[in-house]
């Protein structure tokens, strides 16, 4: 035992020493002068989180780095504590009392307490259907706004819901600064691009210019510490799939959202490609209250003409895959067997539409988003559905003007997206397929899609009858045809090889959260 004891005592020896010696090649883990200059895809109109714009995931890295929600979603999807520390909702779902962190300032020094959150909830509430479609829904829920002291806000709802705590990890619950709240000079409120954009996130605003970039630096005084982060996080807006991959080669970004056709060129330029796969995928969004949409037989025939294979072999470069329905493997709503409902059968879509009436006289509008990958997708359609006697024809707009589909006077009969989903499932399936929803202008598909969304909004997540329901509206949104889904789509990245760190999925919206990223200590 004592020659145990020495020895124990020489090795314990020998480590204080190696401890107090310099380490040989140590340096920074990360580079935290560099700015972290991001190419993507989209882009933001304006920095108003109640902007209908911006009620898209596919808008979010900008909105994420600038302010926190009162509720987080993790990288999985579940909720965690945010500016709220804790949260708690009654038996009847009818209320949900939330306990405000303490010592968190917005950027512009202003503190963060139970009145700036009932301020925040007041302007949504008051904006209406002004605000884009989720937050919209969202305040209508809310019955009365009470503080208790100054770190506690309860809500009181006008009925039960079971997706108010997954709201306020949304827009909903994106805090902005009374400052920047307050009305104008003529007493107009502020909204969209007259609002200030000054949150409490890890990054605050610099300048910004409308769909083409947005400059932030660094908020050293985030509640959730500094440490890692770059010094700035600059998101710029370029459709050209082309130029984006440039700009990696040449160093003037550090990382850019590519088209899967550009990952040959991205791989032979010696760069590092990072496919992040999650519930994300190319859909068709419709307006069934058209009189060629109208028609069951129709969208179902629109379902049998595509072939989703050559799709995913043709657009996707190996990061796409063919799916019938809006949920992947991985998600407890899927249902196997919907993925081969409507397999490619060219004779049973011409056999559909001439029953209902259209015999090589279907004309078809897509409104489409000016970008390579959404065009290129356009026209792979247009040669499928030309082969069963549909024309389909081009409206082209600007990313930023998708909310033109649904518009009090919808433009287009049909609007393909990146749909990334929403962190809450039933929302997720609301503003898609549920009369009212944000890309849904004609209306639920059939009246039970909306009886079934009414039912699992009253419903807890951790409800059995909830899973079960969710379930039965997959197959009836099948059924109906209230979307048509094509291949999956994950998302794929470029950048130098060790430059990006903590790039990980983030599972509740189409968008990364960049807030965490870091920047190689070799890197610019």
């Amino acid at each position: 035992m004592k020659i145990r004891s020495a020895a124990a005592m020489l090795v314990a020896g020998a480590l204080a020493l190696a401890s107090q010696a310099p380490a040989q090649g140590a340096g920074p883990k990360y580079n935290t002068d560099a700015t972290l200059i991001y190419y993507d895809s989209s882009g933001n109109a304006t920095l108003d989180p109640a902007e209908p714009q911006n009620g898209s995931s596919y808008s979010h890295e900008s909105l994420l780095a600038i302010y926190d929600t009162l509720i987080r979603f993790d990288q999985a999807g579940n909720l965690t504590p945010g500016l709220a520390e804790s949260w708690t909702i009654n038996d009847d779902l009818t209320e949900i009392t939330l306990k405000i962190r303490k010592g968190v300032t917005f950027h512009d020094g202003a503190k963060l307490d139970a009145a700036a959150v009932k301020r925040n909830f007041e302007r949504s509430t008051a904006l209406g259907k002004r605000a884009g479609n989720t937050l919209a829904d969202t305040f209508q829920q809310i019955g009365t706004i009470e503080t208790v002291g100054d770190d506690t806000v309860k809500l009181k709802l006008r009925q039960p819901s079971g997706q108010i705590e997954f709201r306020l990890a949304y827009n909903s619950g994106m805090m902005v600064s009374p400052a920047a709240l307050e009305p104008l000079p003529n007493g107009d409120p502020v909204f969209g691009a007259t609002m200030k954009p000054i949150g409490a996130g890890p990054y605050r605003v610099k300048s910004f210019d409308s769909n083409v970039k947005t400059i932030m630096t660094r908020y050293d005084e985030y509640w959730r510490g500094k440490e890692g982060r770059p010094a700035g996080f600059e998101n710029h807006y370029v459709p050209d799939a082309r130029a984006r991959l440039n700009a990696v080669r040449s160093g003037e970004a550090t990382i850019a959202l590519i088209d899967p056709r550009t990952i040959a060129d991205a791989k032979a330029a010696g760069l590092t490609i990072q496919m992040v796969e999650k519930n994300a995928l190319w859909d068709i969004y419709l307006n069934v209250s058209r009189p060629v949409l109208s028609d069951v037989r129709v969208r179902q025939a629109l379902m049998y003409a595509l072939d989703r294979e050559a799709l995913a072999d043709a657009i996707g470069f190996g990061s796409s895959k063919p799916t019938g329905q809006l949920w992947a493997p991985s998600s407890p709503f899927y249902i196997k067997e919907l993925d081969t409902r409507y397999p490619y059968d060219p004779a049973k879509a011409r056999a559909l539409l001439a029953e209902a009436g259209y015999k090589n006289n279907a004309e078809i509008t897509l409104l489409l988003l000016n970008t390579t990958e959404y065009r290129q997708l356009a026209e792979a359609l247009q040669g499928m559905w030309a082969d069963v006697g549909v024309k389909l024809k081009f409206d082209v707009i600007d990313v930023s003007q998708y909310t033109q589909f649904a518009r009090p006077t919808p433009r287009g009969d049909m609007m393909i997206g990146r749909n990334g989903g929403r962190g809450d499932a039933v929302e997720g399936l609301m503003q898609i397929v549920g009369t009212g929803g944000g890309v849904n202008p004609g209306g639920a598909a059939s009246p039970k899609i909306d009886a079934l969304l009414q039912k699992a909004r009253i419903l807890k997540s951790t409800d059995p009858k909830r899973l079960e329901t969710m379930l039965e509206l997959s197959r009836e949104i099948s059924e109906q045809v209230g979307n048509i889904p094509t291949i999956t789509r994950a998302t794929v990245y470029a950048y130098k090889p060790g430059c990006i760190l903590d790039l990980e999925a983030y599972m509740p919206a189409g968008d990364e959260r960049f807030n965490d990223v870091k920047i190689g200590p070799n890197c610019k």
